[in-house]
């Protein structure tokens, strides 16, 4: 482990440890935005789940591009861009007072997002040793959800929910980490450059073929869709029911205290997990963690005390490490070596479990209303078990091609 944690670039450091100010940034803010735009702006369900879906809606159709273009000009310009860009919509978030401003930031959020997550993951393929990938990846994971341990209730105290602050703060993080990166990329210059072999032998759409034919990768692609749409419910769909629902008094403080648990657990959890799930095919963890993550959204609607709701939270949490702490090494095993970036971006495309995530939640609390819980919970928590076939495809497949 030692001599693993020795083999880490610097620049590698750089982009773990300003993961952690900017999960704690984003998930003081974002988490809250459904609730803000609710109790604050008068927004309906179904208006509020067109707002937090148009993010991973442009995330979906420009993360395969992101990744792309990061081979072809470069991790660095695209780092750039894409923090700069995150600290600009975070103060357009904070002057905001209209709905349809809202719509604009989170779909702006959702380009540099797209951007940004894809070709900073294929950056550390590119400059970590063989070896030391897993440990990287998931030193990585768990920086996101030691951001996310404190981000929540830093957003409770600041009134996330009801003011503008968290995302002030948010913005000023994203441009402190902006210049941070600047000043690794002046030190260690050579590093993330583009590959100008790359972009003239094989275009977008060429990049676009190649992934497709793929079989492994698009049943792995397919079933991710569906595990995301599981997973997004949790912080879309679970947040507006935890506000109206009459039988719970301040959704929001128990919402925060949700997800501050389930940030606790990964980090508890992922090594662990990781070390008994990496003697596994890398696509089994992704079939157990489907199947926990529909289990625990049938929960929620059935538990309706707070104790109840941790309880599900700890299933939740063990399927979401399950599901995406062997992604990486899974996509980084599958990737062409000159595509590292396209196929990163590729995998993107999952978002759209994100974008049907609260457009389904939203169109089932308006329909049905949070009486219904058992019925809405129960929809959903089907919906998230379609990937388990396509995974097991996958799966089938990869052995056949080992053999």
């Amino acid at each position: 482990m030692n001599a693993q944690l020795k083999q880490i670039h610097p620049l590698s450091w750089t982009i773990i440890i300003g993961t952690i100010f900017g999960r704690m940034a984003t998930s003081m803010s974002i988490p809250f935005l459904s609730i803000y735009l609710i109790k604050s702006m008068g927004a309906s369900p179904s208006q509020t789940g067109i707002v937090v879906a148009v993010s991973s809606l442009i995330g979906v159709f420009a993360s395969f591009y992101g990744g792309y273009i990061s081979d072809v000009i470069g991790r660095k310009k695209i780092l750039l861009i894409s923090i700069f860009g995150w600290a600009l919509v975070f103060i357009g978030f904070a002057v905001a007072d209209k709905i349809w401003i809202f719509f604009v930031m989170n779909a702006l959020n959702g380009l540099c997002r797209a951007m940004f997550e894809p070709t900073s993951r294929a950056l550390l393929a590119d400059i970590t040793p063989q070896e030391s990938k897993l440990l990287v990846f998931n030193l990585r994971y768990a920086a996101i959800n030691l951001g996310v341990v404190f981000g929540p209730i830093l957003g409770l105290q600041m009134g996330a929910s009801e003011s503008s602050w968290a995302f002030v703060i948010a913005g000023l993080v994203y441009f402190c980490y902006g210049v941070t990166l600047i000043i690794q990329f002046l030190r260690y210059k050579g590093m993330g450059l583009a590959s100008t072999q790359v972009g003239e032998r094989l275009t977008l759409t060429g990049a676009l073929r190649v992934t497709g034919r793929d079989r492994v990768f698009v049943y792995v692609l397919m079933g991710m869709i569906f595990c995301v749409l599981g997973y997004g419910h949790f912080s879309s769909t679970l947040p507006q029911y935890m506000e109206m629902s009459p039988s719970i008094e301040d959704g929001a403080k128990w919402f925060s205290y949700m997800l501050s648990l389930n940030a606790i657990i990964v980090l508890a959890f992922q090594f662990p997990v990781v070390r008994i799930a990496s003697k596994w095919s890398p696509i089994t963890p992704l079939i157990v963690g489907s199947a926990l993550v529909s289990c625990s959204l049938l929960l929620f609607g059935i538990f309706q005390s707070f104790i109840g709701f941790m309880l599900s939270v700890v299933l939740f949490t063990i399927g979401e490490v399950l599901m995406f702490t062997m992604t990486d090494i899974l996509i980084d095993r599958i990737a062409k070596p000159e595509l590292r970036g396209t196929y990163f971006g590729m995998i993107g495309f999952n978002n759209l479990g994100n974008v049907m995530a609260p457009l389904l939640g939203g169109f089932l609390l308006d329909a049905l209303g949070v009486d219904y819980s058992i019925i809405i919970f129960t929809v959903i928590a089907l919906t998230a078990a379609f990937g388990i076939p396509f995974l097991l495809s996958a799966r089938r497949i990869l052995e056949q091609q080992n053999d």
